[in-house]
């Protein structure tokens, strides 16, 4: 297989990258810029990779990076929450740079697109409800990050279908394990919890954890199986904050646990809070009003059967496992 992977310097390219080099495929990755040596070092140590420049918005550049490719693995995106200044950048990244990326795809002859979206493109339920599927859409689209990974997945379906483009969709959930250059909106939340930050209280939300080697797994295998459609790659179990600081404090006992889990009529705080912890214990921002809001008496409920029957994926990495990592390499970085 010759593949192409965007957004190879981000957590789940870099490490998308490396399974495939591993697999024995060929491989080509797209940075946003070449003259950055700090973000392209790290990818040529993986192997014998050829790293082009490919802007999601520069269409030349995009269709030149696409020749001579077998498949397409678009994880090129802005992963951002707390930033409403990047609010056109995420939303441009996700559904123009979709858009653009499949159009050129479908010229240059690509066979195959595996196309990473988000979970956060599936609704979130009430506490007890039954879990959702593919076949369900986010409808809630206020934080910029899940209207533009929604809108930017629908316009990548048109456009795969208008052009006859052979696609799948990877619906992972929130990436956590080693392997990135830079912390993600997940693991802010993680170090936030390292650092003390839900000492008072924690949110009684969930989180759709998901280990990154896990997602290349499903990534891989979309790419080599004769399959169709949306797949959610999470774990079995979308663990609750309150069980995750529980996990990390078992790992290493200087984690704080919280002490209370805070009710769902102190949510709209959850924005200051966050704002206090960053000011007084130096954490990075992590939550928005309209994300809480978003959030507010729902929580991640998803079936990850879809997957695991048609594409034969399983959990390999425990959540224990996942977070031992994560936080060894939140600590070295």
């Amino acid at each position: 297989m010759r593949a192409l992977v965007t957004g190879a310097n981000g957590h789940l390219g870099y490490n998308l990258v490396a399974g495939l080099l591993a697999a024995g495929h060929t491989v080509r990755a797209s940075v946003r810029s070449l003259d950055d040596a700090a973000k392209t070092s790290r990818v040529r140590a993986l192997g014998d990779v050829e790293l082009v420049q490919a802007e999601l918005h520069m269409r030349d550049e995009l269709r030149a990076a696409m020749e001579g490719i077998d498949v397409l693995f678009h994880a090129a995106a802005v992963y951002s929450y707390a930033e409403p200044e990047r609010k056109q950048e995420i939303l441009r990244a996700s559904i123009q740079g979709a858009e653009l990326a499949l159009r050129a795809a479908a010229d240059a002859g690509v066979r195959k697109v595996v196309f990473t979206s988000s979970v956060v493109t599936l609704p979130l339920t009430r506490r007890g409800a039954p879990p959702v599927d593919e076949t369900q859409w986010a409808e809630d689209l206020e934080v910029p990050y899940v209207r533009a990974k929604t809108e930017g997945e629908r316009v990548a379906w048109r456009v795969a279908r208008e052009r006859k483009l052979d696609m799948v969709s990877i619906l992972p959930g929130s990436l956590t394990g080693p392997g990135f250059a830079r912390n993600t909106p997940t693991l802010d939340i993680l170090e936030t919890m390292m650092k003390g930050g839900f000492r008072m209280g924690v949110p009684d939300m969930t989180l759709p954890i998901v280990d990154v080697r896990d997602v290349v797994s499903a990534h891989l295998l979309a790419a080599e199986r004769d399959c169709e459609g949306r797949f959610a790659v999470v774990n079995d179990e979308q663990p609750s904050f309150d069980a995750i600081l529980r996990v990390m404090h078992d790992i290493d006992p200087r984690v704080p646990l919280p002490l209370m889990k805070l009710p769902d009529l102190l949510a709209p705080a959850l924005p200051l809070f966050d704002r206090l912890n960053h000011l007084t214990l130096r954490t990075p921002r992590t939550a928005s009003p309209e994300l809480i809001g978003m959030m507010k008496g729902k929580v991640f409920n998803i079936s990850n059967r879809r997957a695991k029957e048609a594409l034969s994926w399983q959990q390999t990495i425990s959540l224990e496992q996942t977070l031992r990592d994560t936080m060894a390499a939140l600590r070295s970085a």
